[in-house]
């Protein structure tokens, strides 16, 4: 069984090593990220968005990994969107994370935010873009953010835990079960349910070949 311990992935980070059982569902890269299926999906199209370099979250991205994500990122959601019929996205700003290495989510979701944060409202506000996360970062050393649609929002830190989002939207999904991912990886049914779905999400992926294209003119 391999090693998913805190310590460990600290000091192997699963998203830098490239045998590392993270890109077993590579689907595509960039000149600064990899797009791939995330390998304990919480449904059929659950992606990740992972830059190369390791740094914690968007936050700390360059001007040039921001003029890449911000070509990458509308064309995943799009597909999601396209292909699955809803799609949302969330990221762990260096809070709730259990893979210290930044990584957008994206995977389909038809539901509201409160779903996500059934708080209220007054525990999350509206971003205009994803570039505000920048800011907020500097301002606060950390950020909970996630979106639905075309909508985003930064979620109350004083809310944050581990895997904050990922159990929220396992939960409003229907599939609890799934939330923990080093538990998903123990568990041999779930690890076939998600086999099976990132098998065919890949093969709807490459299927699209203005998607390969879009990778292509900018590796």
């Amino acid at each position: 069984m391999e090693d998913l311990s805190e310590q460990m992935i600290r000091t192997h980070c699963p998203h830098c090593a490239e045998g590392s059982f993270a890109f077993k569902f590579l689907l595509s890269q960039s000149q600064h990220f990899k797009v791939l299926c995330d390998v304990h999906p919480l449904m059929e199209g659950h992606l990740l968005i992972i830059p190369k370099r390791h740094v914690a979250c968007a936050g700390e991205y360059t001007p040039e990994e921001w003029e890449d994500f911000n070509k990458i990122y509308p064309y995943v959601t799009q597909w999601v969107y396209k292909k699955f019929g809803s799609v949302a996205t969330f990221e762990h700003g260096k809070i709730g994370q259990t893979v210290f290495h930044s990584h957008i989510h994206v995977l389909p979701f038809k539901g509201s935010a409160d779903e996500i944060v059934p708080e209220g409202n007054h525990y999350y506000r509206p971003l205009e873009s994803l570039k505000e996360l920048c800011r907020i970062f500097q301002e606060e050393g950390q950020y909970l953010f996630f979106s639905i649609d075309q909508s985003k929002w930064a979620v109350d830190t004083c809310l944050g835990k581990p895997r904050f989002f990922r159990d929220r939207f396992a939960n409003a999904l229907g599939c609890p079960e799934r939330a923990d991912w080093k538990a998903t990886a123990k568990n041999p049914e779930l690890q076939e349910i998600g086999r099976e779905e990132n098998e065919r999400c890949r093969n709807k992926f490459l299927e699209d070949s203005q998607q390969i294209s879009l990778f292509k003119s900018q590796s």
